[in-house]
């Protein structure tokens, strides 16, 4: 069963911040509050947790399409090959922010994406999952909590996401009502940024 975890994003408490990273260091999953829609993830260096989110979404971990959420940009040369400047500023002016960038991939990639030519990165504008982050010390595989419901797309309410996947995680944070508006998605892999898809970020930032 799932431990349900208050914690409050306008000043996180240490204490709880760190139950939920030892729960992360030990390949927990974890569903957390972003700037956008609830977030189920994990550590990027467990390939077992990785394999579980796998499993629950049903996908091969190889062709998955999770994002990587890092505290800010100063990883990215971790995961991603080196970007030209006009890259570089778009990301500079929306992160934090309510954004899913796709970049092109290094050859630094944990082994289950090695194969991947592009990666997503994600600085989400929420003090709860930055402070996850800054504690684990590296990024976090991520993937939003999707809704059977075909009207309501995403789940608000984090009561009732504890109620739904008590089963299938380890821990769910209580950061408050959730966005029912998932991130915007730019690839910004090729020459000119492409929209995938318009979601709660702005486009204003080009």
């Amino acid at each position: 069963m799932a431990e349900f975890i208050k914690i409050y994003p306008e000043n996180p408490n240490p204490r709880e911040i760190q139950k939920v990273v030892d729960v992360l260091k030990k390949g927990g999953l974890v569903i957390y509050p972003t700037d956008t829609v609830y977030g189920l993830g994990c550590d990027i260096t467990n390939i077992k947790a990785l394999e579980r989110i796998a499993k629950i979404k049903g996908v091969k971990l190889e062709k998955s399409s999770f994002s990587f959420i890092c505290e800010d940009l100063s990883n990215l040369s971790d995961y991603v090959k080196q970007i030209d400047t006009s890259t570089f500023k778009i990301l500079k002016r929306a992160l934090p922010g309510a954004y899913t960038f796709i970049l092109p991939g290094s050859k630094n990639l944990p082994n289950p994406f090695k194969k991947r030519k592009t990666v997503g990165i994600r600085v989400p504008d929420n003090s709860i999952i930055l402070s996850l982050v800054n504690l684990l010390g590296n990024p976090i595989v991520s993937t939003s909590i999707r809704d059977d419901d075909d009207v309501l797309e995403y789940t608000t309410d984090p009561e009732l996401i504890h109620e739904k996947w008590d089963n299938l995680v380890d821990v769910v944070i209580d950061g408050g009502y959730g966005d029912n508006e998932a991130s915007t998605v730019i690839d910004l892999s090729e020459d000119e940024p492409v929209i995938i898809r318009e979601g709660k970020g702005s486009l204003e930032i080009f």
